[in-house]
This record gives structure tokens, sequence and C-alpha cells, in this order.
């Protein structure tokens, strides 16, 4: 069903489109946006938060992962690229499906059953011959994020236990899943309170002016919901 149907009119009609929102409001508001727009599965929440940087530059790009404290409440199919004891830690560790060149003839093949991918070190060599498959889909793995590492197990947990990764998009707008509209507001708040606070503190230094100019929550049916980001900026000094 298009946006403009009648049950997205009205859960927009609930939303003030001129007016700030505090967290605590903006989240029950998207609750009651979710009644009014009731559907037959468990929409996804998102935020949107609009910084004051370009990325083109590479001093002012804004990257990071963290892990949601309450997950995203969506299961994540893990591929690792990995050889003996590592490929049996990941192995034992979860993932769904893990392999060295073999998997990369497979993906080459089109074999795509996978949100996230994990890598040691030494196999970024094969990787890398994907990058024109896996990296237009945000899928190349990055020692930034925590996905090249020796630790495959821990990455893997981190995946299937909620971890979000994100990037400055080319407007210097970030994009992430903060979970589930079944979830309680407290723990969309908590979520929410994770990934902005670490955006803000990777702030890059050749940033000039406003860093945080806007931010917005919505579900996947929903309209958007703007927030006051001055209740962010304050708790960050």
């Amino acid at each position: 069903m298009a946006k403009t149907g009648k049950k997205f009119r009205a859960a927009a009609a609930l939303v003030d489109r001129d007016k700030r929102y505090t967290i605590g409001e903006g989240f029950q508001l998207l609750k009651k946006t979710v009644e009014a727009r009731s559907t037959k599965y468990d929409q996804t929440v998102d935020v949107s938060i609009n910084l004051g940087v370009d990325p083109k530059h590479a001093d002012q790009m804004v990257r990071g992962a963290v892990v949601l404290p309450h997950g995203t409440g969506a299961t994540v199919r893990v591929a690792v690229f990995a050889k003996g004891e590592k490929a049996t830690d990941a192995t034992n560790a979860g993932a769904d499906v893990v392999g060295a060149e073999d998997l990369q003839k497979r993906i080459e093949e089109g074999f795509l059953d996978f949100d996230t991918v994990i890598a040691t070190p030494d196999m970024m060599g094969v990787v890398g011959r994907l990058g024109k498959v896996l990296g237009p889909r945000g899928l190349m793995p990055n020692p930034k994020v925590g996905t090249v590492t020796m630790d495959v197990a821990k990455a893997i947990r981190d995946a299937k236990g909620g971890k979000v990764d994100f990037r400055a998009e080319k407007a210097g707008i970030v994009h992430a899943k903060l979970g589930k509209s079944s979830f309680e507001v407290e723990k969309l708040e908590a979520n929410f309170n994770a990934l902005v606070d670490l955006v803000m503190k990777l702030k890059p230094a050749a940033a000039k002016g406003v860093y945080l100019q806007g931010i917005a929550i919505s579900s996947s049916m929903g309209p958007g919901i703007k927030l006051d980001t001055m209740e962010i900026k304050t708790r960050h000094g």
C-alpha cells in the first residue's frame, strides 16, 4: 500500500511537522503512529541523523559500529572468510556460512544469502576480489567496524546480538536501524541513546559549524518524527 493511503494519513495526522519533540515524546508518538498504521508484520524503527559534515573529505567521514543494548530484533545471517582454526571458531560461534576461496567462488556465482561479512586479516586478499559485489551492498569487511579481525567469535556474537554499522552518506546523513516497533519505548530509547552518543563522540575535528543539524525517527511504514537536537547537544556539552 502506498504511503498516501488512508492508514498512513491517519498516522501522519498525529505528528506536528513543525514541532521538535523530546526523545521521550518522540518514541511515545512513534508507537501511536504504528498503532494507527497497523500492519501484519513487525515494522523496523529507523533513525536519520543529519550531520554538518562533507563525507567527500576523508577527514570529515563519520563511520562506526555500535552493539545496541537491546538488539535490532532481526535475524542476522553471517558469512565468514577464514581458514583452519579460525574457520572452526567461526562455525562454533554460529556463523551461517564459512569458507575461503570456495566461498569467494560461490559469491561470484550469485550467492548472497547473508547480511554481514566477517574476515580474518589474512583473507582480505581473497575478499578484495569481491569488491564490486560486496562494496555497493555495504558488505565489505572493514577493520574500523570490527569485521576484519582475528577474534571472529566475538565479531559473530556482536553481529547476531544487535551490532549496527553506520556511515555518513553523501549529504552527511546517517541512517540506522534502532529495533522493531514491538519493542517497549524504554528499549527503543536505550538503543537510540547508544547509537546517537557514539555518533556525537565521533565528531571529526575538521567538521565546522553545527555538527548535529537534525534528527528524526520513524517506523518503516510511518511518518517521520523530528526530535529536538538541543536535548542531545546538552547531554554532550
